[in-house]
């Protein structure tokens, strides 16, 4: 399952030099996302749920769905 970014809590890391969530995914989830938008989730089927998205983001714009078969290992 991908990656959820709230809309209304993200500014796409206006002012920084780089989107951090797209930085520090290591499965480029967000490839091709632009500077100062809202990133886009290209290839939701790499998601390994490695939540570094998640926890990088300054805003807390950013929710992992987790798939119910893996939720064992996150409690």
């Amino acid at each position: 399952m991908p990656p959820v970014i709230d809309p209304d809590k993200c500014d796409g890391c206006v002012g920084r030099k780089y989107q951090i969530c797209v930085e520090h995914c290591v499965t480029d989830v967000f490839l091709g996302s632009k500077q100062g938008e809202l990133p886009v989730v290209t290839f939701p089927q790499e998601c390994f749920h490695e939540n570094a998205c998640v926890l990088d983001c300054p805003k807390k714009a950013i929710k992992l769905r987790i798939p119910l078969p893996m939720t064992v290992v996150y409690k």
